[in-house]
Order: C-alpha cells, then sequence, then structure tokens
C-alpha cells in the first residue's frame, strides 16, 4: 500500500471520524437523506389528501431534521476529507462531493424558511420542485461518495484486511 492510499485509509481523528476500515460519515449521512426522502414523499401527499396540513408540517419539520443530521455529517465527512492527500484525484472528487452536499444543504434550510408561513394547504408546487431538484442533486453527490468508498477506497481497510475475512480460518473477532 502507498503512502497516499494508506494516508486516506487511516481517520484524522478515530474518536470522532470512526476509526480504522469504520468511518461514522455513511452511516450518518442517512439521517438527512431519509429526512428529505420522507419529506418530498409528504410535499406530494399534502397534495393528494384532503386534510394536507399535518403532512405540509410533517415535511417542513422532516427537513429541518435533515439539514440537522446534514451538518453533523458534513463534519465528520470534513475529517475524512482532510485524511486524504490533496492533488489527488480522490481529494478532488471529495471537495465536489461536499461543495454538492453543502449546496443541497443550502437548499433545504432555504426551503425550510420559505415554508414557515404557508402550513396549512398543500405544499406549493415551487417548494416540492425545490426539494426534488435537490435531492435529484443530492444523488450526484452520493454517487461521488459511492466513488470515494468503492472506487478510491477512502476510509476503507486495505486489501489485506478486507481478505481476512474470507479465509476460513480467520477466528472472529
Amino acid at each position: 500500500m502507498n503512502t497516499d492510499s494508506g494516508q486516506a485509509k487511516r481517520p484524522v481523528n478515530a474518536v470522532l471520524a470512526g476509526p480504522y476500515g469504520h468511518p461514522f460519515h455513511p452511516i450518518l449521512v442517512t439521517v438527512p437523506i431519509g429526512a428529505w426522502v420522507a419529506s418530498l414523499i409528504f410535499d406530494v401527499g399534502s397534495r393528494i389528501v384532503d386534510d394536507p396540513a399535518f403532512l405540509a408540517q410533517g415535511a417542513r419539520w422532516l427537513i429541518a431534521i435533515g439539514v440537522l443530521g446534514a451538518l453533523v455529517a458534513a463534519a465528520v465527512g470534513l475529517l475524512d476529507l482532510l485524511a486524504i492527500p490533496t492533488g489527488t484525484p480522490a481529494f478532488r472528487t471529495g471537495l465536489v462531493h461536499m461543495g454538492l452536499n453543502l449546496v443541497v444543504t443550502i437548499a433545504f434550510a432555504i426551503g425550510f424558511w420559505w415554508r414557515a408561513s404557508e402550513v396549512y394547504g398543500p405544499v406549493p408546487v415551487g417548494q416540492l420542485v425545490l426539494s426534488a431538484v435537490s435531492l435529484a442533486v443530492l444523488g450526484a453527490s452520493g454517487y461521488l461518495g459511492g466513488k470515494l468508498a468503492y472506487h478510491y477506497g477512502v476510509r476503507v481497510a486495505d486489501e489485506t484486511t478486507q481478505a481476512a475475512g474470507f479465509r476460513r480460518d480467520t477466528p472472529l473477532h
């Protein structure tokens, strides 16, 4: 393992970012992703049901949960980015991934405030479109996050460590 790829596999701070081979960022991103997807489902539902206020309010609070979760995931993701050597394709991919996620988080924060006065009827089309477009950008960013982990192996255990899980003589620990 060369030093650049080895450096990208080790956490800057294992307590905050997760131990070697088990980063916290991938599990933390499930909170904003889940909350924002559910908020879009609530948005659509608010345009279908007879009493849309409950779903419209629920969507707004799901967006808030997603923004807060995204901030936590971003802080831990930044620690993972700092482990990647600068000037590498992996680092550039990480910067684009981070930039897209910041745009998405800002868009959802704007959506939260935009909804402040309109929680009694169906979610307006503009707010629904903002959420849908933001989720599409999030999908592109998620693709890049997957590329960081699965193509470049950022914060993934090295192949020797991985191979131990497939040897029949390796004890479980």
